[in-house]
């Protein structure tokens, strides 16, 4: 299998809403624009976040992103109104801080990520 691009997608209710928290989240307007439903954002050479009307499933979703400066990132966070939460040591030098959306979706920041352990 050939696989070009990782897409995680995240249902929300209501895309205006989303898309300017996600906007101020990423602190970028959105890469893509596809359909009235839909904002996409490229966040690395091949992943992508899709952020989509589904009401259903909208306050389910859980995204990990791993920084190399998870204090810095933070900051950067809260100088654009998202407040992210006390930064936890979890195991083996990681360290989190995590935010929600305004639908309740949950993203992880992650500090300290390696691929081996």
């Amino acid at each position: 299998m050939a696989l070009e691009h990782v897409l995680a997608v995240v249902p929300v209710t209501d895309i205006d809403t989303a898309n300017a928290w996600y906007e101020a989240f990423f602190g970028m307007p959105a890469t893509n624009n596809p359909m009235p439903v839909l904002v996409e954002w490229k966040v690395a050479d091949f992943g992508w976040v899709q952020v989509t009307v589904d009401e259903a499933r909208a306050g389910s979703t859980l995204l990990n992103f791993a920084t190399d400066d998870l204090d810095a990132q933070v900051t950067e966070l809260a100088s654009r109104g998202i407040v992210a939460g006390e930064i936890v040591d979890a195991n083996k030098g990681v360290r989190l801080s995590t935010t929600t959306d305004p639908d309740g979706n949950t993203i992880t920041l992650i500090g300290g990520f390696r691929v081996d352990y």
